[in-house]
């Protein structure tokens, strides 16, 4: 398979990455087919359907008092036909919930499979599981202040 097809397949992973932690759900949207599935936290989180993907995303996350930060790296990309392929991403992740007063850390691999419609790569499924997750009480760290987010600061740092 050609290199251009595997660059647009991690362009569309990072978009997805992008529009998760900017809550931008229309645009998240555009990464999905109709018929898409996800499964994240091993499953204990399944969705079929890219609007109940996307519905659950912006409930889960669509807080203002909840920050995140996905990154994901070290694809490993097979095709399986001219228009389908296959990826593994190593995940780690941030979430800062205000509300709860947490911060939760972690680490996975998510198993994509991909579809390639009218010329554009999408994601037909998606999921993770968990290496490992961590939880820490923000209450116990001392002098521990959020200075920055682009929902109450603009993205402006208060210092």
């Amino acid at each position: 398979m050609n290199l251009e097809a595997i660059e647009a397949i991690k362009q569309l992973k990072y978009k997805y990455m992008r529009c998760l932690d900017t809550k931008r759900w229309d645009e998240i949207a555009e990464c999905f087919t109709p018929d898409a599935e996800a499964a994240y936290s091993g499953g204990k989180y399944s969705f079929e359907g890219r609007d109940a993907i996307v519905q659950f995303l912006r409930d889960a996350m669509g807080s203002d008092s909840f920050l995140s930060s996905h990154q994901v790296h070290h694809p490993e990309i097979r095709f399986t036909s001219d228009t389908e392929a296959t990826g593994t991403w190593a995940l780690q992740d941030v979430v800062i919930d205000q509300r709860f007063e947490i911060t939760i850390r972690g680490a996975a691999f998510y198993e994509d499979e991909y579809v390639c419609v009218d010329g554009e790569w999408k994601i037909r499924r998606t999921g993770y599981t968990r290496l490992y997750e961590e939880l820490q009480s923000r209450k116990d760290v001392p002098g521990l202040k959020l200075t920055a987010s682009l929902w109450t600061t603009g993205g402006r740092s208060e210092l």
